[in-house]
């Protein structure tokens, strides 16, 4: 990206502003052919009606129609140009909320669309019909303005009628604002509930949890309708109100006009015009209460839009750095998840050449899975850095760092799309590429006795492949392109004995091709492939060095030359390349 996230905000809100400009000139220019019906009327009854001229007729009903065609033009014009703001809004905006709800995820256990939920809301407000009443609004003096001029009594009548409406507006803010923002969180905090449901509905439902966090999600839920309903309460309170009062002034502008006119003050046009005009002046702001809850609702969400982009995870992009050779520094590294007062990792310090092969050991939550995202460029160190060829991984664009390493997570998630986009990354690659690397990770077979085999569709409505088929679509995809570094945690987690040996045999010729590789293991059969092992305990280094030295220092000679023997006796076997 070559602007930070809160930049591209600040951007597209000042385009934004420019444009409606031009919205607002159509708003004027709206409102003041409002004045056509009012104006026809009293030109009717006070010229047509007593000269019995039907040229004049003629000609004020042609200028009228005009009017009203390009009335009608420009409306028309004032719902497109709203329509593209909101489109143009979406597109400016929607990728870089997208990457950074991605990004934001890293360092925090919040992994949420909300943003994008957030962006369709403002979109639809800001593109939709109910914003048109907030534009009209402001050209209200001019219907008053005439109202005067027909007669001081009149404009005095619609001020009042227009300013109790405007007190209307500042209650109706002041009742449901608190309300919608409280509600707003707490259905942001049932859809995490549901979200998180719904991704581990195996666990749920095997061992019962399931009444519990129906509850759970209830009492969210509940707590945001009841909010949203007293806000509705109030809403609807206030917006009969100001019906009743926008009728009663304009049945009240009926009578004074008929006043008026029995007292010779005013003409009997003056009266239906003065209706018209008092309707008009003051419907926008009837209609403002009305869409003031969508309003609000749209500012929430504006506001959560832009703290998210203010506290961006995203970074400016990097110069492109050449290829890397695969050389890994780790300089007295510390982390802390956000939030969290104690640190992760502690002072890890180490060094990788290419080809060379690092195993990471230590019991659970050492700090193993922390440490491989830090490697890979997840995490940035709290104090300081890991290098890849000398440069700070932390600080690399990702979509460029991320050509050059290959990474499988912990739980492997395969993506909605074929075999073959999600082991080429969802690149445009060659098939040659793409099977090359499921040849690499000895995966090539297992795909092409799929249904589809390579376009075998994935995800939701795709086919659902086993843990293990998982775990080894995962590697391909780790390996696609060739990646100088590679790191796997707990790759074999899944796997049976001939997906292990495929394993050992893959990161085996991925040494020998000179990448360097990074791997977390609880079973320690996969260190085999290795020459140095790292342990951890309590996120600091215990102990780091040779494979040998380090796991018989560590786990003692009996049993590390039981292990050996045992790992002499399954011999590792090449990678398939059929």
């Amino acid at each position: 990206m070559g602007d930070t996230a809160e930049t591209v905000l600040s951007h597209t809100v000042t385009r934004m502003r420019r444009a409606f400009w031009i919205v607002i000139l159509f708003s004027l220019a709206i409102n003041l052919l409002m004045l056509t019906a009012p104006l026809f009327m009293l030109q009717v009854y006070d010229r047509v009606l007593s000269s019995r001229s039907t040229d004049t007729l003629a000609m004020l009903l042609i200028m009228a129609l005009i009017a009203l065609l390009t009335l009608a033009a420009l409306d028309y014009l004032r719902g497109v140009a709203l329509a593209r703001i909101g489109a143009w809004m979406d597109r400016q905006l929607g990728t870089v909320l997208f990457a950074e709800s991605v990004s934001a995820s890293l360092n925090g256990p919040v992994k949420s669309a909300q943003a994008l939920r957030d962006l369709v809301t403002v979109r639809s407000f800001l593109g939709g019909p109910m914003v048109v009443p907030l534009l009209d609004t402001p050209w209200t003096p001019i219907f008053l303005a005439v109202l005067f001029l027909l007669h001081p009594l009149l404009g005095w009548v619609a001020l009042g009628g227009a300013l109790t409406l405007f007190v209307f507006a500042v209650l109706n803010d002041v009742l449901t604002r608190r309300l919608i923002r409280h509600s707003a969180q707490a259905q942001i905090d049932a859809a995490r509930v549901a979200e998180s449901a719904i991704r581990n509905s195996d666990v749920i439902m095997a061992m019962g949890l399931l009444p519990g966090l129906v509850e759970r999600w209830r009492d969210r839920a509940e707590n945001a309708v009841s909010r949203q309903t007293r806000a509705g309460e109030r809403n609807a309170l206030l917006g009969a109100l100001s019906k009743f009062m926008r009728f009663a002034l304009q049945i009240g502008i009926l009578a004074l006009g008929a006043l008026l006119v029995l007292d010779q003050q005013m003409t009997a046009g003056g009266i239906v015009a003065g209706a018209i005009l008092m309707g008009r002046a003051l419907a926008p702001l009837e209609q403002a209460i009305g869409a003031w809850r969508m309003g609000v609702e749209a500012r929430e969400a504006y506001i959560r839009i832009k703290r998210q982009l203010d506290n961006a995870h995203l970074r400016v992009a990097q110069l492109t750095l050449p290829k890397p050779k695969g050389r890994i520094t780790v300089e007295g590294a510390s982390f802390a998840y956000s939030g969290q007062p104690k640190l992760a990792l502690r002072g890890i310090n180490f060094t990788l050449n290419p080809g060379d092969g690092l195993g990471i050991i230590g019991s659970t939550a050492s700090g193993k899975t922390t440490l491989a995202r830090m490697l890979i460029g997840n995490l940035a160190p709290r104090t300081g850095a890991v290098r890849l060829d000398g440069a700070d991984l932390s600080k690399w664009d990702p979509a460029s760092r991320g050509r050059h390493i290959g990474y499988l997570p912990q739980t492997v998630e395969l993506f909605e799309g074929t075999v073959r986009e999600n082991i080429a990354r969802f690149s445009d690659a060659d098939d040659k590429d793409v099977v090359a690397a499921a040849q690499r990770a000895g995966v090539h077979d297992m795909i092409l006795h799929l249904p589809q085999g390579y376009e075998t569709q994935l995800g939701e409505n795709g086919m659902v492949l086993s843990g293990g088929q998982k775990q080894r679509v995962g590697l391909a995809r780790a390996l696609f392109g060739n990646p100088c570094f590679v790191v796997l945690d707990e790759p074999n987690a899944n796997l049976d004995i001939d997906g292990e040996q495929a394993l050992i045999a893959a990161l085996a010729a991925l040494r020998r091709d000179g990448a360097t590789v990074v791997v977390v293991a609880h079973r320690p059969t996969v260190l085999r492939a290795m020459d140095k092992v790292l342990v951890l305990k309590d996120g600091a280094m215990q102990a780091f060095g040779a494979r040998d030295e380090v796991l018989r220092k560590v786990l003692g000679p009996a049993l590390h030359e039981g292990r050996s023997r045992l790992e002499k006796d399954t011999p590792p076997r090449e990678a398939s390349s059929s």
